[in-house]
């Protein structure tokens, strides 16, 4: 696992799409995991920036999306269908048949989720983009007993519905389950790249970096993958800058 030191949210943004941008440029038809939330969107930013530039062709990408919230349709304001197509796809040149979500308005769980499986089987992704959750959760791998495998359906926890309701007009809005990769689906990804920003995130990096891989800690398991890199703000590296600074690189 390397930790890339970013000195801010621009910065943390800037590095990180410079390293999804060199898999595009280096396999003009790679596959790549994404992630929705706050903390990529600037990234995406980067990535627009570059095909604007000339920088970029995303004709031949792929994606695979970690989740979407169940009881949204794709045109629902909030779904993560639309925040894709708002902070990424409208802005490049890919085609939307080559983008991919789970369906959150199908009601058949176990079908949707063999659905998304069988994709994901296809077409592992060449780096799966992750945000992390202030309890840990990547994807909406939530705090468990025991690590979930296949792509699911997931009741989120009290905190995830807090941190998303800023979101919604009101906090009775936000969706109570979603469908998400599991961790295999994570896991199968050649590279992972993680970012994280705010003072919020320090413990749980630390955590992540540091303490055991176990379940009631849903990203740790990525120490268990071979090609990870988290890409942190000076804030959310706070706690591991006084507890383990070695583990934290300039690039």
């Amino acid at each position: 696992m390397k930790i890339i030191y970013a000195k801010d949210y621009d910065d943390m943004s800037k590095k990180a799409a410079a390293l999804l941008a060199a898999v595009v440029t280096a396999k003009p038809d790679c596959v790549l995991g994404l992630a929705t939330g706050s903390t990529p969107v600037g990234l995406y930013r980067e990535l627009i920036r570059g095909y604007e530039e000339g920088r970029l062709d995303f004709s031949r990408v792929r994606t695979v999306n970690l989740d979407e919230y169940c009881g949204l349709t794709a045109d629902s304001d909030q779904s993560y269908v639309y925040f894709m197509r708002e902070n990424l796809f409208d802005h490049i040149n890919i085609d939307p048949a080559n983008t991919h979500i789970p369906n959150g308005a199908n009601p058949d769980a176990a079908a949707e989720c063999a659905r998304y499986d069988a994709l994901l089987d296809a077409m592992p992704a060449d780096i799966q983009l992750l945000g992390i959750g202030n309890n840990g959760h990547i994807g909406f791998n939530e705090p468990a007993d025991s690590f979930a495998v296949g792509t699911h359906q997931v009741m989120l926890t009290k905190s995830t519905i807090d941190a998303n309701a800023r979101f919604f007009a009101k906090p009775e809005d936000v969706p109570r389950s979603a469908y998400t990769m599991g961790i295999a689906g994570i896991m199968r990804a050649k590279k992972i790249l993680l970012v994280a920003n705010g003072v919020n995130k320090a413990e749980i990096i630390e955590k992540v970096a540091t303490g055991p891989v176990c379940p009631q800690v849903p990203a740790s398991v990525l120490r268990l993958h071979p090609d990870v890199t988290i890409v942190a703000d000076s804030s959310a590296l706070g706690c591991l800058q006084k507890s383990c600074p070695a583990l934290i690189s300039e690039e």
